[in-house]
């Protein structure tokens, strides 16, 4: 089998184990993009995941506005279609937030984590094929998670028990992803999944570093987070 085939078969393998879990209050509704965006990661697995990685760039899960519209790791749009090149169907979940509608390439919404992230690779590399020579960009974690409301709630935020059976599974994959792609870093976009790296993978190969995580959310990243990153990359030895 192929890099890119071992990948297809350990996403197929998370998408049913996850699929099996159940979530509740204060989360109405759970989006699995491996399921209804299914054709975009397969395409994004399939041209961008071949051969032996030196770095893989983990992020936690699904974006509403990202990779909930795209099947793509930081998924914004424009950065999708423009520079990583691809574009697919985008089906519908099977319980959808009416607040959180999943509209594909339509979406108007944009995800800033993606537009900065996709936006400092295209900086540097030029060419998406340039930067997915010796990088990847991943999720730990595949499923998004709404509230009533609409609001966006992160693994970190579910109850216990919740989280435990997600993060079992969640690590078995992370577990896999390293096996398959054998690189020199694991690099944790933001705090939880530097956290569940190091927790999962311990003492063993690859070195983990982490990065300011892209999201408005976080206040030092809303001032030159690119110029930032590049400066952390590079006095971890990543770059």
């Amino acid at each position: 089998m192929s890099t890119a085939d071992e990948l297809i078969a350990a996403a197929q393998r998370i998408r049913a184990s996850v699929g099996k879990l159940k979530f509740g209050e204060p989360v109405t509704h759970v989006y699995n993009p491996l399921e209804y965006a299914w054709r975009a990661h397969e395409l994004y697995l399939r041209r961008y995941g071949n051969g032996r990685k030196r770095v893989i760039f983990l992020g936690m899960n699904p974006g509403p506005s990202g990779m909930a519209q795209t099947g793509i790791p930081f998924g914004q749009i424009s950065a999708v279609r423009d520079w990583l090149g691809i574009t697919a169907k985008i089906d519908r979940p099977r319980k959808e937030n009416p607040k959180r509608p999943v509209l594909g390439f339509d979406c108007h919404r944009s995800e800033i984590s993606g537009e900065r992230l996709w936006a400092l690779f295209a900086k540097r590399f030029g060419s998406a094929e340039e930067f997915f020579r010796e990088h990847i960009v991943m999720n730990y974690c595949p499923l998004a998670f709404l509230e009533k409301t609409g609001r966006n709630r992160t693994p970190d935020k579910l109850p216990l028990r919740q989280r435990e059976k997600l993060f079992a599974a969640c690590d078995d994959h992370l577990l896999e992803m390293v096996r398959i792609f054998d690189p020199e870093w694991l690099v944790g976009v933001g705090d939880f999944a530097t956290k569940r790296a190091r927790e999962t993978l311990g003492d063993s190969a690859p070195r983990i570093g982490q990065i300011l995580h892209p999201s408005p959310a976080c206040p030092a990243s809303n001032d030159n987070w690119g110029g930032k990153v590049t400066a952390q990359l590079r006095a971890l030895g990543v770059w």
